[in-house]
């Protein structure tokens, strides 16, 4: 595994929906607090108890994402999730054929752990450590030439579609794939996405007794959070907002692995061609590729910045 540095770049302002979870996060608070001055003029006890948690735990599911400094919502334990995303996993690939054997897995394993060990260093440096005991990384090339797909589950379990090896070309073109998928679990989007589904859904209730009481369901949902479905419903603006946040983050680290990011905007405008005006994976939860390219050129400095640097 070759050495990758760590990204060096200069903070500055989210473009992608900051004020979306951050005003929903103290909004919480706000209808909170209000509620409670209501019981305290005749409202039960209970009532009462009820916006006092319901108001600690806002302020507890806010969390921050790397780079971009939106708040998100984060209702599921960090450890639940990579526990339960493990298992989805491997009963996946259970179904699935997996290639192990030829160029393209070749690719993908080398790919991935370049990308890997630049994440590791991505997250010493923003002072996330401590997440590093939930990556367990592994890397499976599945056999689909007709799906145009990648995805990483929380805990750093990548999966890459046939179907993607001739749009992505060679190691760069997938490091642009891969690094995005990686981005999204940095950024912890599929608990943030399984957040918004356990309070829409399963009204609130944690991830534990969620499977116990609905386990189908509650797969269903997770693999919705993981963007392992298709979803066209209540989460697609929200999703577009973090494929932009996993765009950005994604070229970081794959300048921190060695790849160029300028091949980025290549591989996305070989994306938006690829069987008719975009591919059918890409529909429900991507931003337009013309807007996507746009925001990727405009991220480009300090990840091209950071790949200069060597």
């Amino acid at each position: 595994m070759t050495s990758a540095a760590p990204p060096r770049r200069a903070r500055r302002g989210n473009h992608v929906g900051t004020e979306i979870d951050g005003e929903w996060c103290r909004s919480v608070g706000r209808d909170a607090a209000r509620g409670g001055r209501m019981s305290e003029m005749g409202r039960s006890t209970l009532r009462k108890i009820a916006l006092i948690v319901a108001a600690s735990l806002a302020a507890a599911a806010c969390t921050t994402v790397p780079v971009t400094g939106r708040q998100q919502l984060n209702l599921v334990p960090q450890a639940d999730l990579v526990s339960v995303a493990a298992d989805n996993y491997d009963e996946l690939l259970r179904g699935a054929t997996v290639v192990t054997e030829g160029d393209a897995a070749r690719s993908l394993d080398r790919v991935g752990r370049r990308v890997a060990e630049a994440t590791e260093s991505f997250l010493r440096e923003e002072g996330l450590e401590e997440e590093l005991r939930y990556f367990d990384w592994e890397f499976a090339l599945i056999e689909e030439d007709d799906t145009v797909n990648a995805f990483c589950m929380p805990g750093g379990r990548i999966a890459v579609y046939t179907g993607l090896i001739p749009i992505a070309r060679d190691d760069a073109g997938l490091a642009v794939v891969v690094a995005h998928e990686v981005a999204h679990a940095v950024a912890n989007h599929s608990g943030e996405r399984m957040s918004q589904l356990l309070l829409a859904e399963l009204g609130g209730r944690a991830l534990a007794s969620a499977i116990e009481d609905e386990p189908d369901r509650t797969r269903e949902l997770l693999m919705l959070a993981y963007g392992v479905g298709a979803n066209v419903g209540v989460l697609l603006p929200y999703s577009r907002a973090q494929e932009s946040e996993a765009d950005r983050i994604g070229l970081l680290l794959m300048a921190s692995a060695g790849y160029d990011p300028r091949e980025a905007v290549p591989l996305w405008e070989r994306m938006s061609e690829a069987g008719g005006p975009r591919p059918p994976e890409f529909l429900s939860t991507h931003p337009h590729p013309s807007s996507r390219i746009e925001g990727i050129r405009q991220d480009l400095p300090e990840a091209i910045e950071i790949y200069e640097r060597g």
